[in-house]
């Protein structure tokens, strides 16, 4: 095939949660978090930060297991969901086609599994669904109210899925298949990569890949993560946190990225959250890589604050990422 332009992402999209307790979730995600709810759509529920413009950037529905039914980006243009249709399918990759309105506020997208099963999605179409007048930013350049309730991120930020299985398998997917590029690593001593941060846009990861033994599955999501606007929100938050009894690891800082961090579980579906400040921007077209040896990994990983290695029962959980696909919702 020939194509005037490669197909291209243009950033993280969404991640579709399902919980064991949704009620509990609800609460935590809306009132602990501070997330909006655009709507609620035959049992699930549309979720997007005070400065996310986008219809949502996460669901909650109900189920018997939690998990995570999918993770969702969104290309540059509407043709770039066909092409990478295409492209996909060349590679012998099954790819399923979702009709529009199948997900609330959603256009057509396809949906398909990375080598290790992890389900994703992209698409184009996605309403700009505007705040109702009670939630209405004045600023014309954001869609709610800031510090409207609880924590109050500004927006949705990047996910870090995990693997028992070589981190290069979707390592090399995501850079061949899918345009990423990678931008921080751990080399292992046999020269593989241990794990990686890669991006689409100017940000230090869209997107983090992690692998260990210890991990459930071959398919696993060990956080999605939510941006504030500097390291005094994280502070907040951890006020915010205690007040409403919950245990946390942070705030620290990563040596990776040079964030600043805070996790949290979410009591109804076991999903980790974290909270992310800082950081760096890559604006360099020709970025090298940042290297560092395992020998390197708890500076790497945690330059300052608690240790999220081992530390605490918050770095155990992961959350199954895939499975079999399914275009209901």
């Amino acid at each position: 095939m020939e194509y005037r332009v490669l197909p291209e992402i243009a950033k993280l999209g969404h991640v579709a949660v399902v919980s064991t307790d949704l009620e509990k979730s609800l609460w935590f995600f809306k009132e602990v978090v501070g997330l909006e709810e655009t709507e609620e759509v035959d049992g699930v529920h549309y979720l997007r930060a005070w400065g996310d413009f986008e219809h949502h950037t996460l669901s909650l529905t109900a189920g018997d297991e939690s998990r995570v039914e999918h993770i969702a980006f969104r290309t540059k243009r509407p043709e770039d969901v066909g092409y990478f249709a295409e492209l996909l399918e060349e590679a012998e990759v099954k790819v399923e086609k979702v009709p529009a309105g199948v997900e609330a506020g959603q256009g057509e997208s396809i949906r398909f599994q990375l080598p290790t099963g992890h389900n994703f999605e992209l698409y184009f179409e996605m309403d700009q669904t505007p705040a109702d007048p009670s939630r209405k930013a004045r600023l014309k350049n954001q869609t709610y109210k800031a510090w409207r309730k609880g924590i109050s991120p500004r927006r949705f930020d990047h996910v870090n899925i995990a693997t028992n299985e070589d981190a290069n398998l979707i390592i090399d997917f995501l850079v061949e298949k899918l345009g990423f590029k990678v931008r921080e690593y751990f080399k292992l001593p046999n020269g593989a990569t241990g794990s990686a941060w890669l991006s689409v846009t100017p940000l230090v990861h869209d997107i983090a890949v992690m692998s260990s033994p210890d991990v459930k599955s071959s398919h696993e999501l060990h956080h999605i993560s939510y941006f504030t606007d500097n390291a005094q929100d994280i502070l907040r938050a951890a006020d915010i946190l205690t007040e409403e009894g919950f245990k946390f690891i942070g705030p620290g800082k990563h040596g990776i990225t040079q964030a600043i961090y805070l996790y949290i579980i979410d009591p109804g579906s076991g999903i980790r959250l974290e909270l992310f400040s800082n950081s760096y921007l890559i604006l360099e077209p020709d970025w090298k890589p940042v290297e560092w040896s395992i020998e390197e990994a708890e500076f790497a990983v945690t330059y300052w604050g608690e240790q999220t290695g081992g530390a605490s029962e918050l770095d155990k959980p992961t959350i199954n990422a895939g499975g079999e696909m399914s275009i209901k919702i």
